[in-house]
C-alpha cells in the first residue's frame, strides 16, 4: 500500500466546492504547491488519484458523533484517493497541517475506514494577539500571513483583527505625561467606524487606514478559515471636542491621575443617544467584515471605565444617568452592574442584526464589587474572559507552583493549574447560555517579554490538561501564538498544536518526536534541556510582578541599577526616561519599589526572593546554558544554537529581575535598618549587585553583538515604551558606563519625590 505522501505526489486532481469556504482554495493550493504541482482543480473526483477536500460529511455518510458536534476525518479509499474532511472551516486547514506534518509516512491502509480527530477546545483564540495587533505590530520583519497561517494551523478558531494601523496611537496628550501610549494596544470600537455621533472626531483618513487595516486581517482569517474577534478597552474616552459639542453625555473620568496630566473622559453609556451611537458602530463595522462574531471588552485600565464601578482608577464617578447621589454601596454597585450588562446587550443585539452567532465576552477582574449583580446578566451572547471563576478581583485563588507564599502569578504561565471546583461554575454559566474563555500564557505575553521563544512545555501541558479535565471549551491564549520567525524552534507552540488536534496525546512523544526533527541523535540533550528550563521557570518567585510581565515599560533591560538613582544627572539619564512610563514626578523614576502609589516589594521580601531565585532558579538554569552551549558546539543544526542563544538571553533576564529585587532589598533595608551593621550588610548586597548587573549586562551585550538568532522582540518605527530597537546595544553600553564606579554610594531615595513641581516644591533656593 501507498504512503500518504505518495498519495499526495501523485494526486492529478484536487477536488473541492469552488463556492466553498476561502480556506478549500487555500489548503488546494498548499498541497498542489508541496506535494503535487500538475495537479488540476475540479469539482468532483474521476477516474485516478484525487484529494478530496469538504467542509461537513460527504453526501450519504452520517456526521460524526464528537463532544462539542467538532470534528477532523482524513480517510483513503483503496490506496486512490485521500480525503480530508471536518466540520468547520478553521479546521479543515488545521487537518491539512495534521496530515502533511504528522501523517506523511503513514501507510495509507491505516485511513481506510477513516482517522476522526476531535479538537480539544471548540473556541480557542487569541487574547491581545501582541504580534498581530498589538504594540508587537511593529515588529522588525512582522508577516501578518505568517501569524494568522500559524494561528490556523494550530487549530485556533478565531483571529484578533482589530489593530492600528500606524505604530502610534490618535490620542492626543499634553508635554510631559505618559497617557497617550496606552491607547496603542485594544483599540476601540470609535478607531475603525464611526456614527451619527462622533463623525469628525478623528480624522476620517485615520478611521478609513485602521478600517482597512481590519479588514485585510479579516480576509487572511477568511482564508485560513479563521472567525475574526475583537478585544477592544470600553468604553474608551472620546476627544475633548465631542464632550463639547454635547456636555450632557460626559460619562466617567477614565484616566489615571498619576500617569496624565489631562482628564480624559468617556461616553455615559446609561445615554440612550450613546447606546445608539454603539449600536451604529457596531452595525456598521460588521456590515463591512460580518465574519466578526465576537468582542471581548477589556475595561477599567488604559483609558476607559464604567460608570460608577469600584475600581475606575479615580473612583466611581460618572454622569448623571446611572444613579443618583446619596445611595449606599450595594445599591452603586447594583446600578453600576445593570449599566455594564445593557451596554453589552446592546453590542451584542447590533451585532446579531448582522451574524447571528456575534457575542459580547467581558473580562471580568476590574469587577469584584458589582461581580454578584452581574452574574445575573450572563446569559446568550454575554460571556465573561477569566483567569478564575473562583477569584474575585487580581488576587487569584491559587497560589506559585512552588513557593505557597507568592500569589501574584495572575496572567503568567506560573498559573499552571485549573482546579475541579471551577467546573460547577463553568456548568452554571452554561445553563445561562453563557460561558467562560479562560486565560492562559504560553509564549512571550506576560512571562519573559521581550525574550520570545522561551521553552516550558511541561507547565503549558499541565495548564491544557487541567483546562480539558474541567471542560472547558473556550480558551483564551494571552498574546496569540509567537510566529516562526520570530521563534523558529518553539517547543510550547507545538505542545499546543499537538494537545488540541488530541487532548490524550502523550507528551514525552511530542518532546521527542520534536527534539528528533530539531537535533537528530542529540535529542535527549535538548530534552533534558527543556525540562531544566521548565524547573528554573518554576523557581521564578516573580518579585514585583509588574517587572515580570512589563519589565520593557520601566527599561529594566537599560536601565543603572544603582544605590542612588539620582547621583546620575538628570541629563545622563534622559536615555531611557523619555520611554520610561513614568511621569516626571512618579517615583519610579528613581525607585524600583515605587510605582503610582503602589508599594510593590518589601524588603526583606525582595532579600527572600533573591535568595530563592539564587538556591533554586540559578543552579538549574545555569546547567540548562551550559548544556545548550555544549550542545551547539557538539550539533551544527540550527536548533541549538537558537537554544543556546535564547537561554543566554534568559539568564540574563533573571539575573536582571534578581538584581532588581536586591536593590530594593539593598536601599530600602538601608534606609528602614537600625543600626550601623544592617546599614552595612545592605551596602554590601547593593556592591554585590552592582557589580553582577555590570557583568550580566556585558553577556546580554556580548550576545547582541554575536549573536545571529532572532532572540529579542525589536520594533522597526524605532524605541518606544513597548519595544526596544536597534539601538539596544548602545543603550546597554551606556548603562554600563553609568553603573562603573557607583557600588559604594550612599543609598537614597528622596521620599517626597512625587511631590516635586518645578519651580515651587524644592523651593528654588533648595530648601
Amino acid at each position: 500500500m501507498p504512503s500518504i505522501r505518495d498519495i499526495l505526489q501523485d494526486a492529478e486532481r484536487i477536488v473541492f466546492d469552488p463556492n466553498g469556504p476561502l480556506v478549500l482554495n487555500t489548503v488546494a493550493e498548499e498541497l498542489r504547491a508541496r506535494f503535487c504541482r500538475n495537479a488540476v482543480f475540479a469539482d468532483e473526483p474521476r477516474e485516478g488519484r484525487s484529494l478530496v477536500l469538504r467542509i461537513g460529511a460527504p453526501p450519504g455518510k452520517s456526521v460524526p458523533k464528537t463532544r462539542h458536534g467538532l470534528w477532523m476525518r482524513i480517510r483513503s479509499e483503496g490506496g486512490g484517493n485521500l480525503f480530508f474532511e471536518a466540520s468547520s472551516p478553521h479546521l479543515l486547514y488545521f487537518l491539512s497541517t495534521i496530515v502533511t506534518e504528522d501523517f506523511l509516512s503513514r501507510d495509507a491502509s491505516e485511513f481506510g475506514e477513516g482517522r476522526l480527530l476531535e479538537p480539544a477546545f471548540p473556541i480557542l483564540r487569541p487574547s491581545f494577539d501582541l504580534f498581530l495587533t498589538q504594540w508587537g505590530r511593529v515588529q522588525k520583519g512582522r508577516n501578518p500571513e505568517e501569524i494568522v497561517r500559524t494561528t490556523a494551523a494550530c487549530g485556533f478558531s478565531h483571529i484578533e483583527v482589530n489593530g492600528l494601523a500606524a505604530p502610534e496611537p490618535l490620542e492626543e496628550g499634553v508635554p510631559g505625561e505618559v497617557y497617550p501610549r496606552f491607547y496603542t494596544y485594544c483599540p476601540a470600537l470609535d478607531q475603525f467606524a464611526t456614527s451619527r455621533l462622533n463623525r469628525g472626531a478623528y480624522p476620517e483618513e485615520a478611521i478609513r487606514a485602521n478600517r482597512e487595516n481590519l479588514k485585510a486581517l479579516a480576509e487572511l482569517a477568511r482564508k485560513y478559515g479563521l472567525s475574526a474577534a475583537l478585544t477592544c478597552f470600553e468604553p474608551r474616552s472620546v476627544p475633548d471636542a465631542l464632550l463639547s459639542r454635547y456636555p450632557m453625555l460626559r460619562g466617567a473620568r477614565v484616566d489615571h491621575p498619576l500617569r496624565s496630566f489631562k482628564p480624559r473622559y468617556n461616553l455615559s453609556t446609561a445615554h440612550p443617544v450613546v447606546l445608539e451611537h454603539y449600536a451604529e458602530m457596531v452595525e456598521s463595522l460588521l456590515s463591512e467584515v460580518p465574519s466578526i462574531d465576537m468582542l471581548a471588552v477589556w475595561s477599567n485600565d488604559s483609558g476607559a471605565g464604567f460608570e460608577y464601578t469600584n475600581s475606575l482608577y479615580v473612583g466611581r464617578n460618572g454622569g448623571g444617568y446611572v444613579i443618583r447621589e446619596w445611595k449606599g454601596d450595594t445599591e452603586i454597585a447594583e446600578a453600576a452592574a445593570r449599566n455594564i450588562v445593557r451596554f453589552l446587550r446592546v453590542l451584542r443585539d447590533a451585532g446579531r442584526r448582522v451574524n447571528p452567532r456575534f457575542r459580547t465576552i467581558l473580562r471580568l477582574e476590574p469587577f469584584w464589587t458589582e461581580m454578584e449583580f452581574l452574574r445575573e446578566g450572563f446569559e446568550d451572547g454575554i460571556e465573561v474572559e477569566v483567569s478564575s471563576l473562583l477569584t474575585q478581583g487580581w488576587r487569584l485563588a491559587y497560589t506559585h507552583p512552588r513557593y505557597e507564599e507568592v500569589r501574584e502569578i495572575h496572567l503568567t504561565a506560573l498559573h499552571h493549574r485549573f482546579l475541579p471546583e471551577e467546573r460547577p461554575k463553568i456548568d452554571a454559566l452554561r445553563d445561562r447560555g453563557s460561558n467562560a474563555h479562560v486565560f492562559f500564557a504560553p509564549g512571550v505575553y506576560g512571562n519573559h517579554e521581550p525574550l520570545p521563544g522561551i521553552p516550558f512545555p511541561r507547565l503549558l501541558f499541565e495548564k491544557l490538561k487541567d483546562l480539558a479535565a474541567c471542560d472547558v471549551d473556550a480558551l483564551a491564549c494571552l498574546g496569540g501564538v509567537t510566529p516562526p520567525s520570530l521563534a523558529p524552534y518553539d517547543i510550547n507552540r507545538r505542545v499546543l498544536r499537538a494537545f488540541q488536534a488530541d487532548p490524550a496525546m502523550d507528551l514525552e512523544s511530542v518532546l521527542n518526536a520534536a527534539a528528533s526533527e530539531w537535533v537528530g541523535r542529540h535529542a535527549p540533550t535538548l530534552r533534558a534541556i527543556w525540562d531544566d528550563v521548565d524547573e528554573a521557570v518554576r523557581s521564578f518567585p516573580v518579585p514585583i510582578w509588574i517587572f515580570s510581565s512589563w519589565g520593557v515599560w520601566f527599561r529594566l533591560f537599560v536601565r543603572p541599577l544603582v544605590p542612588d538613582i539620582e547621583a546620575i544627572p538628570e541629563g545622563e539619564r534622559a536615555y531611557y526616561e523619555e520611554h520610561l512610563l513614568a511621569t516626571a514626578h512618579n517615583r519610579a523614576r528613581i525607585d524600583l519599589r515605587m510605582d503610582v502609589g503602589f508599594d510593590l516589594l518589601d524588603p526583606s521580601h525582595a532579600r527572600w526572593c533573591v535568595a530563592v531565585m539564587d538556591r533554586d532558579l540559578f543552579p538549574t538554569l545555569d546547567r540548562a546554558v551550559v548544556s545548550a552551549k555544549a550542545l551547539s558546539a557538539e550539533c551544527d543544526a540550527p536548533a541549538a544554537t537558537d537554544t543556546r542563544d535564547r537561554l543566554v538571553a534568559l539568564r540574563c533576564w533573571y539575573r536582571n529581575q534578581r538584581n532588581a529585587a536586591a536593590w530594593v532589598a539593598g536601599v530600602h533595608g538601608f534606609l528602614e535598618a537600625e543600626n550601623d551593621l544592617a546599614r552595612e550588610d545592605c551596602r554590601r548586597v547593593l556592591r554585590d549587585m552592582v557589580h553582577d548587573e555590570i557583568r550580566n549586562t556585558r553577556t546580554l551585550l556580548d550576545l547582541w553583538n554575536t549573536s545571529g538568532t532572532n532572540w529579542i522582540m525589536l520594533s522597526a518605527h524605532g524605541e518606544s515604551t513597548f519595544m526596544y530597537a536597534d539601538n539596544f546595544g548602545e543603550l546597554l553600553e551606556r548603562k554600563i558606563r553609568l553603573m562603573e564606579g557607583r557600588e559604594n554610594d550612599t543609598p537614597r531615595v528622596d521620599p517626597d519625590f512625587q511631590w516635586r513641581v518645578k519651580g515651587f516644591y524644592p523651593a528654588p533656593d533648595g530648601r
